[in-house]
């Protein structure tokens, strides 16, 4: 919750309000070694969401055809992970790819995930003309299978970015602000970052941060998330990943089973 400091000034001793920080409290987007150019097992990727602070995360390793995907038996099999380890709630998820005609993951994969994320790959969808871009993007929100849009300011992939939020605002899909597109993955990203923050606001609609950790060192990192949402004044309220509370009512507007399943730990945490 965002929280104000006041603190005295040297102008005449009057109080100034300073704005803490926004605290975002869970990680939408993650890889394990199951992703192969990943690097940490999920066991480590818990230890670092309690050093990190965070209530939950979601394992979202990619799909096939990806060249570095699991089997689908990796996604089916989720259901041994347990809800909760060590206080931190782990959430089943996929980084699905984005094609032409929406997103292509057989209704067996899906029907055990809490969440899908999606996403344009090179590997599996070049990179295309702007038309092109929307209508794949849009089909993958149409197809109700994904709550959030991956890494959608890719400059690689050009969209119409209004076109885009009136179909996930209609269809209640989340698009990702990427920490990763900030630094070291898809260069030229943050303009393109800025202006959808800026029109997710204007439509109304709603954003996830994901840190995209490939190593467990950086899950729960959003600095770059942030400063971004503090640049354009875009409020944490429309970030269905500020706390597990956001993330699971969010969710449950998607009628996923996981909301009941984790609501004695919800109701036990502590608040923030």
């Amino acid at each position: 919750m965002l929280e104000s400091l006041d603190k005295a000034s040297d102008n005449g001793g009057l109080i100034q309000t300073r704005k803490a920080p926004m605290q975002i409290l869970t990680d939408t987007h993650c890889h394990t070694i199951a992703s192969t150019h990943a690097y940490s097992t999920l066991q480590e990727l818990v230890q670092a969401a309690k050093l990190a602070g965070l209530q939950a995360f979601a394992v979202t390793d990619h799909a096939p055809p990806m060249p570095d995907a699991p089997h689908y038996w990796h996604f089916i099999n989720m259901k041994v992970v347990p809800r909760v380890i060590d206080g931190i709630a782990v959430l089943r998820g996929m980084e699905a790819n984005i094609v032409a005609e929406g997103v292509e993951v057989p209704e067996r994969v899906r029907e055990g995930l809490d969440m899908m994320i999606a996403s344009f790959h090179e590997p599996v969808f070049a990179p295309a003309d702007c038309l092109t871009n929307t209508k794949a993007m849009i089909a993958a929100i149409e197809s109700g299978h994904c709550q959030i849009i991956g890494h959608p300011g890719n400059p690689k992939y050009p969209i119409e970015v209004d076109a885009v939020l009136t179909a996930a605002k209609a269809h209640n899909v989340a698009m990702e602000i990427n920490n990763s597109s900030f630094s070291h993955s898809r260069v030229g990203s943050e303009p393109r970052c800025l202006h959808l923050l800026e029109r997710v606001g204007h439509h109304g609609g709603k954003v996830s941060f994901g840190s995209d950790a490939h190593i467990a060192f950086h899950l729960g990192h959003f600095g770059n998330c942030i400063a971004a949402a503090e640049q354009v004044g875009f409020p944490r309220d429309q970030v269905v990943s500020a706390d597990a509370a956001s993330l699971l009512r969010f969710l449950g507007e998607h009628d996923k089973p996981v909301v009941a399943e984790l609501s004695d730990w919800l109701a036990a945490l502590p608040e923030r």
